[in-house]
């Protein structure tokens, strides 16, 4: 969990960074057919799918899934995050909306991160 949690912080790291550097140098994205309908697809199947998650950590009364199913809530919010920039660089020539997305993300991905960072280990019997 804790190099997870780090790997986190770099993405958040990478991630403002970049976004910044993009917004500076006034760089317009490039569009992307396909990373619309994933970022799409993402929104529609990742709260069902964190929904059945939740409902079978309960049954199982396992912390992991519900942890997991935690996860993927977060990952459909990012989801609607990158659609909103994707989509209004798209839709609009907004060619901004793409990294404030990106920098509206950061804050989620380091609180992650830090989750990640002071996580205890995984006892034994709730993994196996």
């Amino acid at each position: 969990m804790r190099v997870v949690g780090i790997c986190f912080f770099a993405l958040a790291v990478y991630v403002t960074f970049d976004a910044i550097k993009t917004l500076a140098n006034r760089e317009p994205p490039e569009g992307s057919t396909f990373g619309i309908v994933i970022l799409a697809l993402s929104v529609i199947v990742m709260p069902i799918l964190a929904s059945k998650k939740k409902k079978v950590a309960r049954a199982l009364t396992s912390g992991a899934l519900e942890a997991e199913a935690t996860q993927t809530s977060l990952c459909a919010y990012l989801s609607v995050i990158g659609l909103a920039g994707v989509g209004l660089n798209a839709a609009l020539g907004w060619w901004w909306a793409d990294p404030v997305a990106a920098l509206v993300m950061v804050p989620i991905i380091a609180r992650e991160g830090l989750a990640g960072i002071r996580a205890k280990e995984s006892s034994r019997d709730e993994c196996c």
